[in-house]
């Protein structure tokens, strides 16, 4: 392959994004993939914008920094290796990890927000959308984020109706006409986890 093949990968929050990333990445070695998740751009907590209550919104395009984000990008097209500190959600729980991204021929970048920031989604090959119902992503999301983030039932519930779904409606679903490939994963992901991996195993033999 000439230059990377960059995968973008959106849906709303609890669709299963996450879980289809890591099923592909199991059918590649290390070498061949590189995955780039919005999650590590957070800006901090204290530039975080709040709503009328005082609670702040991290689901905005404005709580991530896109300028970053897509530097780095760039950076792994040049053929160099990018160190970016985890982002830990504000879990007192986690210690943040360094994480390094070394540059691969495919380059599968994840998040809420990468087709509404244009110079993320001017770099993008192949367009994915993980599409589910709204009542799983609710449930998925409350089992993300009690374990995983250490926010409280109540917490999560009224950032989904205050700030998750408004977000999803008016940042990411818009850009769902134009997608390449929309994933249903209502039930599971598997028939699109083989005609994705098989077309990219194909991709790395160009």
């Amino acid at each position: 392959m000439s230059k990377p093949y960059i995968i973008g990968i959106t849906g709303g929050s609890g669709s299963g994004k996450t879980s289809l990333i890591s099923a592909l990445a199991n059918q590649f070695s290390e070498g061949q993939i590189c995955i780039v998740s919005q999650d590590d751009y957070y800006r901090p907590r204290e530039e975080q914008l709040t709503d009328q209550q005082g609670i702040k919104n991290f689901d905005l395009p404005h709580s991530i920094d896109d300028e970053a984000f897509a530097n780095d990008l760039q950076v792994l097209l040049d053929g160099k290796t990018v160190g970016r500190e985890e982002y830990t959600f504000n879990n007192d729980l986690a210690t943040p990890k360094m994480k390094l991204f070394h540059p691969a021929p495919i380059i599968i970048v994840e998040g809420l927000f990468i087709f509404h920031f244009e110079a993320v989604k001017r770099l993008i090959d192949l367009k994915i959308f993980v599409h589910a119902s709204d009542h799983l992503k609710i449930i998925r999301r409350i089992k993300r984020d009690a374990t995983e983030r250490n926010y409280p039932l109540d917490d999560v519930l009224y950032r989904y109706e205050h700030h998750v779904q408004p977000a999803y409606q008016r940042f990411i679903e818009p850009y769902l006409n134009e997608m390449d490939l929309i994933v249903n994963n209502n039930d599971n992901f598997n028939p699109a986890l083989e005609v994705l991996s098989g077309f990219l195993k194909m991709k790395l033999t160009l």
